[in-house]
């Protein structure tokens, strides 16, 4: 089999993420984009006041870095604004969310490690028990 090695993002198909409202994902480096097997990157465009609903996953390490607009990050009680040029980290299992503060949609690339691949049975979402 031959890989090829790379990738224009405008080739890649979108699809909205399980947990995250308002999202687009476009899944850049991955094992069905390059065969990538310990890495994944996303480009992730998130409109204003929307985002990822509190959730973890399970064994894998995520990373997120901004390119556009604002946006609050929390992780196991850290809360913190972000901008163009900041990053977060989320560790595995480690509960989470990511909420578009500024008017216009935050731009971010995701890496996931080892890859997520949106697996419905690799997320953990905040069970609220009444």
């Amino acid at each position: 089999m031959i890989h090829n090695f790379f990738v224009h993002g405008a080739d890649v198909t979108p699809y909205h993420p399980a947990n995250h409202d308002g999202t687009t994902n476009y899944r850049i480096i991955g094992p069905e984009t390059i065969g990538a097997t310990g890495v994944e990157l996303l480009l992730g465009i998130i409109q204003k006041g929307k985002g990822a609903l509190p959730h973890a996953h399970p064994s894998i390490e995520q990373v997120c870095y901004m390119l556009k607009g604002t946006a609050i990050a929390e992780v196991n009680g850290q809360k913190r604004e972000l901008g163009p040029g900041d990053a977060c980290y989320f560790p595995p299992n480690a509960m989470h969310t990511f909420t578009v503060t500024s008017d216009e949609a935050v731009e971010v690339i995701v890496v996931y490690t080892p890859p997520y691949c949106e697996s419905p049975d690799q997320v953990i979402r905040n069970v609220v028990s009444s």
